[in-house]
């Protein structure tokens, strides 16, 4: 009996030291093949999406609106790249600080940046404390350029939220701030305490959109310190290579804290050419962990899931014809049908060993007439809808739009010219007498 109980506790004695060995290895980029399983990230929602195509690989709780604190600040970023893209601001214009946001700049229960009164510093210096040490003051003068008013430009954040499709948000200020901390300087319109709300959803979105329309965000977001002024900014994003909690392949994007929204984290990494978007929501520490470090933890769970059990693939090649769709009928051409393919690969993220996929043809209804032909005259490569795969993971894309959605377009092979008045005439008389002979042998055929 005594043996048996010394077999107990040794078998116990193992059990805990591997358990100890494992939790020690968060940051390591092996997990077990049993990833899925095992992922359970610690916080009030998540999303795990690839970069290139959207897909969605992971989410919990994603589409709740929660506060996002200064997570806000890649829609300011957004704005900010989209002004410069179209010339309407300048990276050396100077921009002079008047006397309150300078008070405010030296609040140092705040993230900031010291910001002399009436001093100039330029769009870049602002940018980079902005997005390097998630300076708030810094944030609201540069909405000031762009805008005239933080008021103006919180009309803008909304707008282009609805633009991009963003579904379950609010913004209040250009900052993720608490309302309630800027005092006289809350935006006009907006509630004393309001804090500024996106789905976990919605945050990716932002995030999948900053990065393939504005790639040059991540030039700026990865640098891990800098000096302003008397100040030496250190990226709040300890994920980075060379901080505290570096991650292989990590290179942004943006923290958020505040006591509503908790510790949040939308970050990205690259390994391989393949690139995931993870966002946490409030995450809160397991056993025995640092508060500050949780995010950090279920993002690297969260990457390392993605990296280790993903692959991107081609699914289905260039010029990839749909059995049993490998034409369309055409009304009012030279020729009758026309030939259709897809024009590039579909190409997209699976899990390993899934193999399981069959091709989706999705017409564009506005191309074809009631009797589904397309009209001549038809251009060669005309798109006429898009392939996609039905089976396997069903958490979608975190966008439907056909460029962006692990989607490739589908192309008409060749031209078809509108068939001569002549031609059009013979088919119709053919057609007439066609009729009436179906006709005459449906009865026929009824009297037997």
């Amino acid at each position: 009996m005594e043996g048996y109980k010394v077999k107990k506790w040794f078998q116990k004695s193992v059990v805990s030291f591997l358990v100890l060995v494992l939790a020690a290895g968060v940051f390591q980029p092996a997990i077990s093949a049993n990833a899925e399983d095992a992922l359970n990230v610690n916080a009030e929602a998540a999303i795990i999406v690839e970069a290139e195509t959207g897909k969605i690989i992971y989410e919990k709780n994603s589409e709740t609106a929660l506060g996002i604190a200064s997570m806000t600040k890649m829609m300011t970023e957004y704005l900010l790249l989209e002004a410069v893209n179209e010339g309407k601001v300048d990276w050396e214009q100077k921009y002079t600080i008047p006397v309150p946001l300078s008070d405010l700049s030296h609040r140092t229960d705040l993230s900031n940046v010291p910001l002399e009164a009436e001093a100039q510093y330029t769009v870049k210096e602002l940018y980079e404390a902005m997005a390097i040490y998630s300076a708030n003051a810094a944030t609201m003068a540069i909405t000031n350029i762009i805008a005239g008013s933080e008021s103006n430009f919180i009309k803008m954040m909304n707008d282009k939220a609805e633009e991009l499709g963003l579904q379950s948000y609010k913004f209040v200020n250009s900052t993720g701030l608490n309302n309630a901390d800027l005092g006289e300087m809350r935006p006009e319109g907006t509630g004393a305490d309001e804090e500024n709300v996106m789905s976990a959803n919605d945050t990716a979105k932002l995030a999948f959109h900053l990065l393939n329309d504005y790639p040059e965000v991540l030039e700026t977001a990865q640098i891990t310190e800098k000096t302003f002024g008397s100040v030496k900014m250190q990226n709040w994003n300890w994920m980075l290579p060379g901080l505290v909690y570096s991650y292989e392949g990590m290179d942004g994007l943006k923290t958020g804290t505040t006591d509503f929204a908790g510790y949040s984290f939308t970050g990205t990494a690259e390994r391989n050419g393949t690139r995931y978007i993870t966002v946490v929501m409030d995450a809160q520490p397991n056993e025995g962990e640092n508060e500050y470090h949780a995010r950090f933890a279920q993002t690297a769970n969260m990457l390392n899931y993605a990296f280790n059990n993903f692959t991107k693939e081609e699914i289905f090649p260039a010029n990839y014809e749909v059995k049993g769709q490998k034409t369309l009928p055409v009304v009012k051409g030279k020729e009758k049908e026309i030939a259709i393919h897809s024009k590039e690969p579909l190409t997209m993220v699976v899990k390993n060993g899934e193999n399981d996929f069959a091709p989706q043809l999705v017409l564009n209804e506005e191309k074809l007439n009631e009797d589904k032909q397309l009209t001549a005259p038809i251009k060669a490569e005309e798109q006429v809808g898009y392939l996609t795969v039905e089976g396997g993971d069903d958490l979608g894309f975190i966008t439907n739009n056909a460029s962006e959605g692990g989607q490739a377009a589908v192309v008409t092979a060749d031209a078809v010219e509108k068939a001569n008045w002549f031609t059009l005439s013979m088919r119709a008389v053919g057609g007439f007498f066609s009729d009436i002979w179906g006709s005459i042998t449906s009865t026929v055929k009824g009297w037997f």
